[in-house]
């Protein structure tokens, strides 16, 4: 069962996506909380696998709040997975909250299908939601971004072939189709994903997206 904790300042919102997501048999809203700090206490208490979290909201917004949860300075525990919900008109937020290591977004208008196949994979630790939308934020966040000595020297730490992965999960590839475009087993794929996030000390594939597109292994604009 994937125990979610609600966060958003619209009661309406709030009662909306409890009704979507209760009503599945995987699911349960285990909370709800109205803004950032609230957030944090429940989740503390509740111990959810997935937030919900939107940006915008009063007292303390989605982005503290996600970096208060997941960051250095984070209560000891278990860490849940966090899934902002945003609008369009808010990029640079959702660029803050990836760093601060949220697992991926959702727009705030998709479908009721959408949300609930995006809290199963955040739940899964996929992690990457809506490809061409995710890339197109990252594009134009680095294009504004200096390089970071740091990362290119995490990147030396990657086999040859643990960087091709890398570079076809940054292109947007499932599992199955690395297997295939690389013609081996996607139960290997599984193992390189793994070793590439633990070497790079990365949290998901959208983090490993992130690094893959600041350290050139594919070029913005392009697939």
């Amino acid at each position: 069962m994937i125990r979610i904790l609600v966060v958003d300042d619209q009661p309406m919102i709030r009662a909306g996506i409890r009704a979507i997501l209760d009503s599945q048999p995987d699911m349960s809203v285990v909370g709800e909380a109205e803004n950032g700090r609230v957030a944090i206490d429940r989740s503390r208490v509740l111990r959810p696998d997935v937030v919900l979290m939107d940006v915008r909201m009063p007292e303390m917004d989605g982005l503290a709040a996600t970096a208060a949860l997941l960051g250095p300075q984070r209560a000891e525990g278990r860490t849940p997975r966090v899934l902002m919900l945003t609008t369009f008109d808010i990029d640079d937020y959702v660029y803050a909250a990836l760093r601060a290591g949220a697992s991926g977004f959702l727009l705030k208008d998709s479908e009721p299908e959408q949300l609930m196949h995006a809290v199963r994979v955040v739940a899964n630790s996929e992690a990457l939601l809506s490809p061409r939308i995710t890339r197109r934020l990252i594009e134009n966040f680095l294009d504004s971004q200096p390089p970071d000595p740091a990362s290119a020297t995490a990147l030396q730490r990657l086999t040859e072939r643990e960087r091709e992965v890398l570079r076809h999960m940054v292109m947007g590839r499932s599992n199955a189709e690395i297997a295939g475009d690389l013609y081996i087993g996607e139960q290997t794929v599984k193992t390189h994903v793994s070793r590439i996030l633990a070497k790079l000390g990365l949290r998901d594939r959208v983090h490993a997206v992130v690094f893959g597109y600041e350290n050139g292994l594919v070029t913005p604009g392009r697939r």
